[in-house]
């Protein structure tokens, strides 16, 4: 279980290498790099530049140009990975949904009790964005003119995150431990709250709230709310 955001940054095995080998190997129809190890190290190393660059000078300003002066591959090279923009944010969205799918999953799967499960859904979500705030920020700030494609898998991988949600808000109410209610509704407004701390950080740093107290806010809330 999380304790709070400094034992989550401690305890969470982000391992780029991992995230990378999964997306290595979900396009290899796309990526012509045949050497998987080779392959690994040159996608952390784009994918690291897109959103540095992105974060900075705005993705549609950017270049592939640009992209390979900041990552120091050649163009030829960075070909390989990619043809064009649309690739580059297909691999760049696929990151990120491998990452918090896995990190929600695996910091709930262990836990039965559906207001535990819940609070340990909020913070790890939570803290991810905190830790990868880069790739929230930019999913979120390119998602209107994202290819419609992308545009649809980005929705898709909302729902199902909402749906993780949901899903543990309707086992309290079986359980008894919440009233019956409307569980998705609850789940998007949580969603939306998780959204507002990685959008909105200057509003929260200029209160002194810091991740821990939004994050156990969140759940007062939500339980104060469903708790008969």
């Amino acid at each position: 279980m999380i304790s709070d955001y400094q034992s989550f940054t401690a305890d969470l095995q982000l391992s780029k290498e991992d995230i990378c080998r999964e997306l290595y190997r979900q396009n290899t129809d796309m990526i012509r790099v045949k050497k998987e190890a080779t392959a690994i190290r040159s996608l952390a190393r784009i994918i690291d530049s897109t959103l540095r660059l992105a974060n900075t000078k705005g993705f549609h300003a950017m270049t592939l140009r640009d992209l390979c002066a900041d990552s120091e591959l050649s163009m030829g090279g960075l070909y390989a990975y990619i043809r064009n923009k649309d690739d580059l944010i297909h691999l760049i969205q696929t990151h990120g949904f491998i990452l918090t799918r896995r990190t929600l999953l695996h910091y709930t799967g262990a836990v039965t009790m559906p207001r535990e499960k819940l609070y340990e859904a909020i913070k790890a979500h939570l803290f991810l964005s905190e830790l990868m705030r880069a790739w929230f920020y930019f999913s979120y700030m390119e998602a209107k003119s994202l290819p419609e494609d992308e545009k649809q898998r980005a929705i898709t991988m909302e729902r199902e995150i909402e749906g993780i949600f949901c899903g543990i808000l309707e086992a309290g109410i079986s359980n008894g431990d919440y009233r019956s209610d409307n569980p998705r509704l609850l789940s998007s407004l949580i969603k939306a709250l998780l959204q507002d701390w990685y959008l909105k950080r200057r509003k929260y740093r200029d209160q002194q709230v810091d991740i821990d107290t939004y994050a156990t806010t969140i759940l007062n809330l939500i339980e104060n709310h469903l708790i008969p």
